[in-house]
Parts: structure tokens; sequence; C-alpha cells
């Protein structure tokens, strides 16, 4: 496969995988396996270095690609000069190069034999064949519906191609699950508040702070690289971690403080945290006085939430919170109270997301040292084209008039309006599919497949096969990242800077990069005005010398920082005008209030669950992402058996022992597909079991009589997104909390019974 072997990988990822441990300079790791001599022989003598962006995850750490005389890649390592991981990659991102060799990839363009449902069987095609298929179905639906009702699902870096390609076309059709399931409300609520998000990576000055609040934050598990980094160094000098969560998890391991909080309920003890740092004058006075707006109002509001009526609803005891809320105010301002990542929980996120930030402005962390920087990214110039035609509708006209800080395309709007049933003016009956698999991120997954059998047309743009592809009219394979150009990356960041993904090697198999495909569908589409170049490269490095670079330079160098333009943080007493109505950090909302939200968060109860359910919760793996690495080669000697999480009170109701394989239902009745292997544990609380989410893998499709699968992840554990039957919208955004539902387990296979029957 590669000089570096799977044993050999593990060798180099066990570090990085142990607790919050992060993997040691890659060299000494290097020379641990091949002896020193051969380390640096291999590195100076065979290699050929090249500068990649991780896509493993979406931290995106900017790191080299080492390949030999021969073109065969053998490692990756980070790059030291970047920001988001200072040279140092996680398991994940050392795995990457298994993307590359997995022999499950997607390697020719496939079309659909037969549009009857279920009936997943495909013919291997020319691309040619395949764009004609596709161009044929866009003029179709354009001329049946109009160009609007063909939606684009898109993640990742491939997204922006397409999203280029159909604003070319003229249909703004579109939505990221990462929007509406995770960043939305977080988003909205800091936008609110401070006028301004927080985007990726969010600007958490944890390595300046003293204190560390985690709230249904997995970092540590999440692996987001940086932040992880700066969490250990917090840990190191002995700074204060507070962690709430239902579940003991890797950081609440190494906190000063574990609140094992009832689920659903972390807006209660959010408000009495308020409650407590106002009461007893534990917030930051100067700031508040100088830079707030409300607080009068929110001093009256949160009145009412104590700690001993907080204690009722969360179960933590009220001298928990007075605890915790004095080490915050003892830390001021150099705390933060992060605001996570998949906020999107229970409907009221947007609320919940508030409260943080109003948290983090009444200890004076915001624009302050050891709180929340200020963050700066490089503007890259856009290569001129016409204006982009206006479409007649798009994701704003069905998402806007509801949810008034809808800031991107919500995904389960998009799949509404493609449902049979529905009969309004703004149907979708086609998707362009890239990088994402709904059936697992945009659950109930049984209302994804009635809409996707509504389409006139699916196209999958993808590396490899997954429930998705199963209901694609074409799959189109995608290149693996470390055979592609994408965006020079310009992340915010404490110093400006850019990353460059370079292809270390050629595409393998038929595959072809993402923006060679839409480009070569925008040609086909008559839209050659928008695409007055031949190869990507050149659009890069020109959009590169107009800040002072080249694609020469970053291939040398990978990373190229810039100096910031304006200061890091806040200076004492600093005149600062923030992007609000008032020009102020907004405690009370003005413009919630004017739309007719509640102008401060209210805590709003969540109900119970009946006798005999638990609430599923669900979370990472520190060495997989989504489902997305499941079948790496890499990654899955590191991880392919998952575990349920079981409080020993539960296990010992159900008779469950410690391995045992179980199944699950949920309120509805809906059974998992598979089983999966139980851990009793005291680690969770006996109200909840806790899910890794990505596994539960069943794509399967058939390419000219024979199957083609993720071999490895097929049948692997139980699929979270497979129990979820209700989501609950906030209604500020539109965000799709997931974590409402509620299941049972079942000790015997409920899918043997229904063979014999």
């Amino acid at each position: 496969m590669s000089k570096l072997n799977r044993r050999d990988f593990i060798k180099l990822s066990g570090t990085a995988s142990a607790g919050l441990a992060m993997t040691p300079p890659m060299t000494s790791l290097m020379g641990a396996i091949f002896g020193e001599e051969k380390t640096e022989h291999l590195l100076e003598n065979e290699a050929i270095k090249t500068p990649t962006v991780c896509e493993v995850c979406f931290w995106n750490c900017a790191g080299w690609t080492y390949t030999d005389k021969e073109g065969k890649i053998h490692k990756i390592i980070g790059n030291e000069q970047d920001p988001h991981s200072n040279g140092r990659f996680c398991p994940r991102g050392t795995g990457g190069l298994g993307m590359y060799y997995d022999e499950d990839r997607l390697k020719k363009p496939l079309i659909r034999v037969t549009r009857e449902d279920g009936k997943q069987e495909f013919r291997e095609a020319t691309w040619e064949e395949a764009f004609d298929v596709v161009v044929k179905g866009m003029k179709d639906i354009e001329k049946k519906y109009g160009k609007e009702s063909l939606a684009l699902l898109f993640h990742g870096k491939t997204g922006p191609h397409f999203e280029h390609l159909f604003k070319a076309w003229g249909s703004q059709t579109m939505g990221e699950p990462a929007g509406a399931q995770c960043l939305i409300t977080r988003e909205a609520g800091f936008i609110a508040t401070y006028g301004a998000g927080l985007a990726s990576p969010e600007p958490t000055d944890v390595r300046n702070s003293d204190c560390l609040v985690l709230i249904g934050n997995h970092l540590g598990e999440n692996m987001h690289n940086g932040h992880v980094q700066e969490m250990s160094a917090l840990i190191d000098k002995g700074g204060t971690i507070i962690t709430v969560d239902p579940r003991f998890s890797t950081a609440a391991a190494h906190s000063t403080k574990w609140l094992p909080i009832k689920p659903s309920t972390d807006l209660a003890l959010l408000l009495a945290w308020m409650n407590v740092i106002i009461r007893e004058e534990l917030y930051d006075k100067d700031y508040v006085a100088q830079y707030t707006y409300g607080f009068d109002l929110l001093k009256d509001h949160v009145q009412k939430y104590t700690p001993e009526w907080a204690e009722s609803v969360t179960t933590i005891p009220a001298g928990d919170i007075y605890e915790t809320a004095r080490m915050m105010g003892g830390a001021s301002p150099r705390v933060v109270i992060h605001p996570g990542r998949h906020t999107a929980w229970y409907g009221d996120d947007t609320q919940r997301t508030r409260a943080i930030a109003i948290l983090n402005a009444l200890l004076g962390s915001w624009g302050r040292e050891g709180g929340f920087y200020f963050p700066e990214k490089v503007k890259l110039p856009q290569e001129s084209h016409p204006p982009f035609p206006k479409p007649k509708w798009s994701w704003k006209t069905i998402s806007r008039d509801k949810h008034k800080l809808a800031i991107m395309g919500i995904t389960n709007e998009i799949i509404d309006h493609a449902l049979p049933e529905y009969k309004g003016p703004y149907k979708v009956k086609g998707m362009f599919i890239t990088a994402t698999n709904p059936l697992q991120s945009i659950p109930p997954e049984d209302k994804v497949r009635r809409a996707l059998q509504n389409q006139d047309l699916v196209v999958v743009v993808d590396t490899m096969p997954s429930e998705i592809t199963g209901y694609a009219d074409v799959i189109l394979p995608e290149a693996t990242y470390l055979e592609r150009l994408d965006h020079i990356r310009a992340a915010h960041n404490r110093q400006p800077n850019i990353a460059l993904r370079y292809p270390a090697v050629k595409p393998k198999y038929e595959t072809k990069p993402g923006w060679w495909i839409a480009r070569e569908i925008g040609v086909r589409l008559g839209l050659h005005d928008f695409y007055e170049w031949e190869d990507f490269e050149e659009v890069l490095d020109w959009q590169l010398k107009q800040v002072g670079s080249s694609i020469e330079e970053m291939k040398r160098i990978g990373v190229k920082h810039f100096p910031r333009k304006t200061p890091m943080y806040l200076s004492e007493g600093e005149e600062y005008w923030f992007n609000t109505n008032t020009g102020k950090i907004e405690l009370y909302s003005t413009d919630f209030a004017d739309w007719g939200y509640d102008p401060m968060p209210v805590y709003k109860d969540h109900g119970e669950a009946p006798a005999g359910f638990l609430r599923l919760i669900y979370g990472r793996l520190p060495m997989h992402t989504f489902g997305r690495t499941l079948n790496n080669p890499n990654l899955w000697d590191l991880k392919h058996e998952p575990h349920l999480w079981v409080n020993p009170k539960v296990a010992k109701i159900y008779g469950i022992e410690n391995g045992q394989e179980v199944w699950l239902k949920n309120l509805k009745g809906k059974v998992s597909s598979f089983g999966i292997k139980v851990r009793v544990t005291e680690r969770i609380r006996h109200d909840s079991v806790f899910l890794p989410h990505g596994f539960g893998n069943k794509g399967r499709i058939f390419v000219d009589g024979k199957v083609q699968e993720m071999s490895r992840a097929y049948g692997r554990g139980i699929s979270d997104s497979e129990m979820v039957y209700k989501i609950e919208k906030d209604p500020v955004t539109g965000g799709t909390g997931l974590r409402t539902n509620l299941v049972t387990i079942l000790t015997e296979n409920p899918h043997k019974k229904e063979e014999l029957s």
C-alpha cells in the first residue's frame, strides 16, 4: 500500500488519540519506527514534499504530503507555520493517506440502470456519457419547473465549485447540513449579541485563558486540532476547566469540575450562572458599563433563575452552581465560555447560544486577552465574470420569512419542498449532492428517502459509496483532497494567513477534481463567460499574485502569514462600536424584540421521557469524522467497533452485561438496522444512552451486477441518525435540533424474528 504500513501508522497515531495528548514532532516518531538515520534519509533524499490542506475533518489543517520517487504517498505531517495545527496533525490527519489508498473508492462515472424504487443498479460509463445525462436532466428541469427547482446540497471544499456553477446557471436553492445542523444557531446568537459571528476556527483565546467552560462540547474527541492543543496547554499550566455534559467525556476527565447535567436543561444552568454573577457582583463592572446595552433589564430578568431553582431542573446541586459561577467570576476577563460548534440541540438553540454570548459579555471576555480575540483574514480577490442571473426564488424565499436569522439555506426545508406532498410554488425536483450524505446528515431518513424518490434528477459527486449514492441517477467520482486543487484556505485567525492545497499525485482511477467536474458541466450548459480559464491553477495563481504571492511560492512554503491591520484586543477604555442597532453588546436584543422573539433568553421545559425510554445523545470519536472516515483503512484500525454507553442502573434493569450486543428502538417504533455492543459505565447518566456518530453504514450499490460498498464500514454499529424521528426547529434561524429523540433497548435481535416470520 504505502511505505508507512498500517501497524506503523497506529504507532504514529496512538499518542494523539490517547486522551488529550497530541502527536510529538513527527521526525522523532519516524525515528522511533525507522531509526534516526533512516528517517533523515527518507525525509531528505527520497521524499518529494507537497503542501496540502487536510480534509479528513473541516478544521482544515495545513500540512505536507511526502511522496517517493515512484510517486507513492507515504505520509502526511503538519506544517509548522500553520496556526490550525502548529505542525502537529491529529490521528485523523495523519490517517488521511488511507482515503487515497482505500480500494472501495468510487472509481468511474456510474449511471443508474433503472429508476424503479429500491433498485440500486448502475453501469459504468464514460465522463462524456455521464455529463450528457446530467446536462439533459438539468435542462429538462429548467423547461418543466424552472432552474430554481434544482437544489444543491454540499459540504467541504468541493462545495464552492458547485455553488459557483449553480449561481452561474441561475439557481440559488442550496444548503449545507453544517448550517442548520451545526453552526447557524451559534452564529445567530453571537450576531444578535455582538453584531459578529464566530466563523472557523472560533476566536477563543484559550492559550491565554485561566478558565475554560465547555457545555456539551466534546473538545478532545472532536479533535479540533488547534483548540485541543490550546486546551492541553491550559491543563498543563493548571488552569480551571468546567465541563457540563451528561457524559464523562475526555474533556470532563481533564476538568476541575464536571457537572453531569440532565439533558435539555443547559439554558437553565446558564441563566442561574447569570443570576449569581450579577447578584454577587462578579461581572466586569467597567466593561459592562462601557460596552453593553440592557444590563438593568437583564438583572431583573434573571432574578427568578436562582441556583436553587436550577437544581430542581438540571439536577446539578445549587452549591456546585454557585461554586462554578465564582470560578468564572474569579478568572474574569481571562475566561472562555466556549460557544461550541454543533449547537442545534433542542429547538431553542439560538437563545441558548445567546445566553453563552451574554455570559461572556458579563465576564468582559469579548475582545480581551484570555477571552475572545478579534480575528483577521486575508481577503482574496475573486476572478471577474458577468453578474450572476437573479433567480425567481431561492433558499431565502423558503426560509427567511419564517426565520429572520436564517443566514444560510436550511437543508431540512429544502427536503420539505422536495416531498411529493408539497404542492406550493417552490418545488424542488432535482438535487446535486456533493461531499455529504443526506440520509445520515439530514434526518429523519425516511423523509429524505421519499424526497429523493420524488426527484427527476439526482447527481452525487463524492469519493466513496454511501447511502446517498444508491439514490443517484448519476454518480461522478471525485478525486480525494490529496489529488486535487481547491480554493485557497483563508481562515480567520490571530494572524491573517493563507494555505495552499496542491495535488501530491495524479488522481487514481478515472476520478476527477471537483473544480473540473463543475467546469465541464458549466461549459456544456453554455456558461463559458463564467469559466474563462482552463485550469483552476490559473485562478489560484492570479489570486495569489494580487496579495503578493504565487503558486510557486506557496508550493515551497505551504502557509504564508500577513501582518494584522487592527489590534487583536480592545485596549483599556477604548471606544468601540459594535455592529448592532445600539452600537453596544446587546444583552437585550433590540432586533429580537422587533421581530417578536424573546429579547433575553427564557428557559422552556422540554418534557420527560416516557417510562422505559432514554434520551439518545451522540458525539464524536477522536479518530473519525462523521461517517466519512469509517472505511479509511488506517483509521479503521484505530477504531472500528463502536459501543453504546449505558449506565449500570439501566444495564441492571435490562439485564445487560458489558460487551453484549443490543439493538435500539425509537419512540415511533423504528428498530436499528444493526446491533451494537454495550459499554456499561458510570460515565453516563441513568436517563441517557450515548452513541458515537457516523456508524451504522448501510450504503450498497450494484455495478454491472457486482456489489460496491464500504466493505469495512458496512453494517458496523448503529446510526444515531437512523434513530431520529423528529427534529425541533429553532424559530429564529431554522436550526434543526436533533437531541430530542428517545430510544429503548432491545436485547434480542429483532431482525431474526423478521427472517423467521
